[in-house]
Parts: structure tokens; sequence; C-alpha cells
């Protein structure tokens, strides 16, 4: 053991070396450092292992310990001198305010934006050009100083590349390798190794790089995933679950934007209690992170919700999830299922950086399904695992991409997680694998993920007005995706087989009319003209709620998933459209216009999309004529009265949200002005308030005009009107006649009459007439025209039956009043 406190020393003394740099009282100043680093000219070398008698008797030192081709030596001094430094500075961009040499930047707390304001750091008081790429891939300060180094003293960033996995769970048995590996060890008795510990296999082979590499994987990466795979085989065996409903489950990511709700889900369709496991400090913080979750995406939080759940302070990214031995056992015993939402979602970070998450923790999931009481292991994996550009279709059982054209580490950590964890089916594991694609916002309530990429792209593209060419957009909303999940997860005949939660793909002539139905006509531009393009504005005119997209777009690593993305093939889901039938649920339908308008209207009141504004470019527009005449209120009217109107919709979406249409032009009335009087504003509410009638249900409301006016003297006034659909014969006159009020800004009404529309003008004008954006095609015109008409002769429709509706009510009502005879029986 003494090696160990050695090496815990040891780290202890470069932390506090650290932390004395970052307080500047170690009085090394930066040029000293660099003095001494510059100063070693000699390359780092790789010291040999050691051969230990008995493999299995080898064991590392830390589960935590840096892994891959850069890690696999024990760093110069000079290098562990630097590994401080960077570590000093980094700590300044976390929340902790400090960070260990060996820790990943981001699982600390640190962001998309601190990436950035650290390279910059380290170069201004480090003198270290790191690629902000390099950063993301790997953030671990000692890796960022041994790339540095090498790039300082042109000595090579580490040996071979050879991987030494770390453990789900479990402590890492290494067993005697084929060439020499760099590990520190110490020899452990053999009967101190667990029985049941994950033994890693030999590290593979240096896989070298045989194409560009904008277009494959990093060596290392795939090194390291190699290892990573291997770590299913010592999963325990386990016999199969019993086949009935879960009544107590083990929900990782509930504070996520799918594990929200999900969780909700659970509990309106089963009578499951749920542990959540929640990332903090205690079950208080963990709480108190959970609720405000759910708020955030319009979920409740209630004493019926906290009733049935548990929530669990720990961490995926840890060994035994973070929870203490005696837990950890309970929850093998006691629960019936785990299911696994919680990943790290980010396209920028490499495999290294996010393999905690999204591969570790699989795998630590699946060790606790494996053991104790036999559990069903649902993992939510994505079709990112189909993510290689000219991959040919997407259906649930075809083949995966190749892992070596993954260029982006999420793409990379979901294909190794799903991957690994069929292997652990061999071990009677029951996995099942369900694939989400884009997930949209919700369909009813608007809740979506500001940090999703989805989210992004549908916010360029309805403030920018452009798309970028594509094949398909596999994505459904998070209401769809979430409920089918939770039915594969309470129906035992579902487990074990993998879906794809894609709904209906949408193809670029769907978004397209979609928009345009919305008012925002779009033009198509290819993949790299629209990111240019797109580029260009976000800097011009910054979002800070896109910022992340601008990241997206300058990374050449997210760009080769967005390509992916954009160009597959339409996902398949053959096995899922069953599954839905089956169990009587509402089937997928296209994630279209009318399914994002509450999402959309979200994502404009956030700043990230703007919707249609009356200064557009009007969407469909058409001319009325009136003519009638007005008179002082209560008087019999006696002078004349017509208007000249432009009524225009700037897009469906303002028809379906607020039932309105937009009016300009003239009012002619010489009772107010010799001159005509100019419409400043104008609003026309078609059936409002649902048609609720006036005065007893005698007059249903047609429409209602308001419009702001003002004369050639400046006087400003104001006219109000209203159209009523009546139990009476006049049907044709009632959809035209007008009934007026008009007055002084701030005044009662001083004239009222009634206006009507010539019937000899109304087909002419408002069919015929019809006008619409020039920029759509003969196609889309007409489309437009027949969808305006169908929707305003249905609302017309609608409003005119009402008053004979509750006429015939009336005819009909058996409540009738008694006879004095009838009323003595």
């Amino acid at each position: 053991m003494r090696e160990v406190n050695e090496n815990v020393s040891a780290a202890a003394e470069q932390r506090a070396t650290a932390e004395e740099m970052e307080r500047g009282g170690l009085g090394l100043s930066v040029t000293d450092l660099l003095a001494r680093v510059a100063g070693s000219a000699a390359p780092p070398t790789q010291p040999e292992a050691e051969g230990p008698s008995t493999p299995q008797q080898t064991v590392a030192i830390s589960a935590g310990a840096p892994s891959g081709t850069d890690t696999d030596s024990p760093a110069p001094p000079d290098v562990e001198t630097l590994a401080a430094a960077v570590a000093a500075v980094a700590g300044r961009y976390v929340p902790a305010g400090q960070l260990a040499p060996d820790a990943d930047f981001f699982d600390a707390g640190g962001t998309s934006v601190n990436a950035v304001e650290l390279v910059a750091a380290l170069e201004d008081e480090l003198g270290m050009e790191i690629d902000l790429d390099e950063v993301f891939a790997d953030a671990r300060p000692i890796n960022l100083a041994r790339r540095g180094f090498a790039s300082s003293t042109g000595a090579p960033a580490g040996g071979p590349a050879t991987a030494v996995p770390e453990t789900a769970g479990a402590e890492a048995v290494v067993p005697q390798a084929p060439a020499p590996v760099a590990v520190r060890t110490v020899q452990l008795p053999a009967a101190t190794a667990p029985p049941t510990a994950i033994t890693a296999p030999p590290p593979p082979p240096t896989i070298a790089r045989t194409t560009p590499s904008d277009t494959t994987a990093r060596p290392e990466d795939l090194t390291q995933i190699l290892a990573d795979l291997a770590l299913a085989d010592r999963l325990p065996f386990t016999a199969s679950p019993d086949p009935l409903p879960p009544r107590r489950i083990l929900l990782t990511g509930a504070t996520g934007f799918l594990g929200s709700h999900m969780l909700l889900d659970l509990l309106r369709h089963s009578d499951a209690h749920v542990y959540c496991l929640v990332r903090a400090a205690d079950e208080e913080a963990a709480t108190t992170r959970l609720g405000e979750a759910l708020k955030s995406y319009s979920l409740p939080w209630s004493s019926e919700v906290r009733r049935r759940i548990t929530v669990l302070p720990g961490d995926m990214r840890h060994p035994h999830l973070g929870l203490s031995d005696d837990l950890w056992n309970s929850l093998a015993q006691e629960l019936d299922s785990v299911v696994g939402v919680a990943a790290a979602v980010d396209f920028l970070r490499g495999y290294q950086s996010l393999r905690g998450s999204n591969v570790l923790g699989a795998l630590t999931l699946a060790e606790l399904a494996a053991t104790g009481r036999p559990k069903p292991l649902h993992h939510i994996s994505s079709i990112a695992v189909f993510n290689e550009v000219g991959i040919p279709s997407m259906g649930e059982d075809d083949p995966f991409a190749h892992i070596d054209r993954l260029i982006a580490g999420y793409d990379q950590t979901k294909w190794a997680a799903e991957v690994a964890l069929r292997r652990a089916r061999d071990h009677g594991l029951v996995v099942t694998a369900l694939r989400p694609g884009g997930i949209g916002g919700h369909s009813r309530t608007g809740a979506y993920n500001p940090q999703d990429l989805s989210s992004g792209l549908i916010s360029a593209f309805g403030r920018f007005r452009t798309v970028p060419a594509f094949r398909y957009l596999n994505a459904a909303p998070v209401d769809w995706v979430s409920r089918v999940a939770v039915a594969a997860i309470c129906e035992p005949d579902a487990w074990g087989f993998d879906y794809n939660l894609t709904g209906v793909p949408n193809t670029l002539d769907d978004v397209v009319q979609d928009m345009a139905l919305g008012g925002m006509h779009v033009r198509v531009q290819d993949w790299d003209e629209w990111r240019t393009d797109a580029l260009a504005r976000l800097q011009a005119d910054p979002v800070p709620e896109l910022a992340f997209l601008t990241r997206v777009l300058q990374s050449p690593t997210a760009l080769k998933l967005c390509e992916a993305t954009l160009k597959g093939p339409a996902a398949v889901a053959d096995r899922t459209t069953a599954l839905v039938e089956a169990l009587g649920l509402p089937p997928a339908a296209r994630y279209d216009a009318r399914a994002q308008l509450k999402t959309f209207e979200r994502l404009a009141g956030d700043g990230l999309a703007r919707l249609p504004h009356k200064e557009d470019q009007p969407y469909l527009w058409f001319d009325e004529s009136t003519e009638g005449s007005v008179g002082p209120v209560g008087a019999a009217p006696d002078s004349p009265c017509s208007m000249s109107l432009t009524l225009s919709i700037a897009s469906m979406h303002q028809l379906v949200a607020d039932r309105r249409v937009d009016v300009r032009g003239q009012v002619t009335c010489p009772a107010v002005h010799a001159e005509p009087l100019t419409v400043e504003r104008g609003d026309i509410w078609i059936r409002p308030e649902e048609g609720i009638p006036h005065r007893h249900g005698l007059r249903h409301q047609l429409l209602r005009y308001r419009m702001e006016l003002t004369d050639a003297d400046g006087d400003r006034w104001w006219l109000e009107g209203h159209k009523y659909a009546r139990a009476r014969r006049d049907v044709w006159r009632q959809t035209r006649a007008l009934t007026v009020e008009l007055g002084r800004e701030g005044e009662p009404a001083s004239l009222a009459g009634e206006v009507v529309v010539p019937a000899d003008s109304y087909v002419r004008d408002q069919i015929d007439g019809i006008k619409v954006d020039p920029r759509l095609t003969s196609q889309e015109k007409r489309a437009a025209k027949l969808t305006w008409l169908a929707w305003f002769g249905l609302e017309m429709g609608r409003g005119l039956l009402g008053p004979f509706a509750r006429a015939a009510a009336d005819l009909l009502d058996l409540r009738r009043t008694q006879t004095p005879t009838e009323h003595h029986r």
C-alpha cells in the first residue's frame, strides 16, 4: 500500500501546488513555469508496466484515472507542473472554484462559453495555444498539459494508442498485456479481488488512421471505445425477470427534458413508485432541483407527485451511482425495473469527455439490473447510432453506423453504450433500447429544451427565413416520445426489443409548406451556404439564446453530426408502430405546424424565434367595400357612410392562435369629416369568444371589427362593428351586414348605423380577388387560397348554424310547462 499512499500524497501536493499558484503565493511566476517547461528537451518517456506474477492481482489505483493514449504513462514532472497550472486556471470557470488535474472540465460544471474563456486564459496566462476542439475532445487539465507540452517541445503527446478502461461500479482488473502498458499498479493478494469484478480486456492494438482526420474518428477514441465495450463482458450473469408490470422503478435523468416528462407519464399510467436519481449534494438539494426542473417544463410538482417518488442524491459517473453500499444492495433486491434516461447531451464534446456519463453510466445501470433480483433495463439510446454520412437505412434492426465514421463524441458514446448493452444481453440481461430522434416541444404546453439542436435549428429557420436542403427530419414531440417509451416500460411483452421513437419524418417540402402556412416564407439553400449565411447573421446581430447554435456551426466535429442528420434517410419504426397500435396509443403524427404552434410561441417569447408581424409581407389579402348610413346614437341614420378596406393575414398561425385579420384602408363619413379617415390600425376577430351570443342568445357573434382612425386634421376616432347571426331567413345578408358605432378617441360613440357589403362585390373581391404572397409558387398560392376559404367558410358555417341549433333545441325541449291538470296528478 506504500505506493498507493505515495500517489495519494503526490496528488494532494499537486492540488496544493495548483491552489498556491492560483493565490499567487508559491513564488512561481508564469515566466518561471514556462521556463521550467521549456527547459526539458527530452520528450516524455513511457515506462514499462510491472510484470505481475498473476494477472488478476494487478489493480489500477483509481477508476477515475485518465485513460487513452495521452494518459497511459505517468506524466513527466514538467508536464505535471503545467497540468497543475492549467487546473488552477480552469478552476476559475467551474462552480466549485477548483479543478483537479485529472478531472473533466465539463463534468465539473464548465460550459461551452467557459471553454472559450479557458482557451483564451490559457493563451494569455500560460502561453499555451490550445485549439477549442481539443478542449471539447478531452477537457482534463493533465491532457491539455500534455498536448501543450508536446506542441511547445515538438515531442509526441503520448505513446502508443492503448487504453486502460475505467470501471463501471467496480475496480478495474488489468490482465498482463502482450505489449508494455503504462499503469500504476500495486500487488494485492489474489483473495482480495472481488469474485464479481468486471475484468478489463487486454488493450487493443493501435488503430492507424487511414483516411483524413475530418472524416474518421480519432484513433485514441476508437481504442478507448473498444476497451469500453469489453466492460460488458465483466457484468454478472442473471436470470430473466418476472413478466409483470413494474411497481418499483429507478429512473435516471428525471431533471432532463425527456426524463421529466417520462416521470410524470410513469406516475399517470402506472401504479409504480419511482426512485429518481438526481445529481446533488444531499436529498434536500436533489428534491429542490427536481421540483424546479418539472416546473420549468410546465409539469406539476404537487404533493401527490412527491408522495409517489423517492429522490436519491447520486451521480451516474460514480461507481454504484454514488450511492452507499447498503442502499445499492437494497435497490438491487427491491427494484422491479431500471430506466436510464440520463445522458450528457453536448454535440461539441469528445468521446473522452462524455463517456463517464453516457457509456460507463449505462454499464453501471446494467450492473444494478443484473445484481440481486433480475430486472429489465430500459435504455434511452438515440438514432445517433446511425449518424454516418451515406448510411442507407435506419430501421429498428438495421446495422449501426461504422464506429470509425462517427466523428462527434455524442454519437460515439450512444453507439458504444448500445453496443455494450447488446453484449450484456448475452449475460441474460433483458435490455430494451428506445431511440428517439429529434425531440420536439410539447404539442399542448409548448415546453421545449432550449439547448436542443432541433430547437436551435427551428429557431434559426424562422428567424432568418432560410432552411438548408435536407432529406428528412426525424423528430417527434416530447409528449408522444415519452408516452410510447413509458408504454414499453410498463408492458412486459414489449421488453427486450429495439424501438425507433422517431414519429413521422418531415420532408423538406413539408417544412417549407408548414412555414409558409405560418407566414414565414423561407428560401432553401444548400448546407454550406445556409451555414455561412446563418453564422454571418448570428455574428452581425448576436442572439444570446442562440449562442450554442453559433458554436455548433463553428465546430468541425459538430458539423459532421449536422451533415449526417440532414442527409440521413427516414427512420423506419415498424415495431414501434405495431406496439402503439396494440396498446391503443395515439398513432404517430407528423410534427407539423399545428403540433409546433405552442412551442414556436414559447420560442418567440424567449427570444429564440420570431413570429410574423403586421409589418411583414402579408401572406394573403383581399379587398372589402361597404356602403350604408349612420346617424346620432338613438336617432335614425341619415348620413352616408362607406368603407374601402384591405383585409390581410400575416400567417395561418395568426388565424389559429388569434382568429384575427388585419385591416387597412379608409372610411368615408361626412358626418365625421369631409375628407376620408385613414385606418391607422384595424383588427377583425372571427367568431370572437367562440360566437357566444349577446342579449339572452338572440344574436350570435360572427365578426367583430375594431379600427383606430385619423382624419385629415389629425384628430383621432374609433370605429367598432359587429356582424351577427340570427335564426332568420336572411342568412346571405347576415354575412354582409355590419352594425357600426363611431366616436372620438377617449369618448363614447356619437354615431351609429349599418353598412353592407354589396352583393355584386362580395364574390368579386373576397373570393375571386384573393391575392397571395408573390414569393410562393403557383401551387402554394392555390393551397393558400383553398386553406383560407375552407377555414373561413367553416367558421362562418358554424356561426350561422348556432342560432338555428339553439332555436331547434328550444322547440324540442321536453321540459315544457305543465298544465294544471298534469300538475295535480
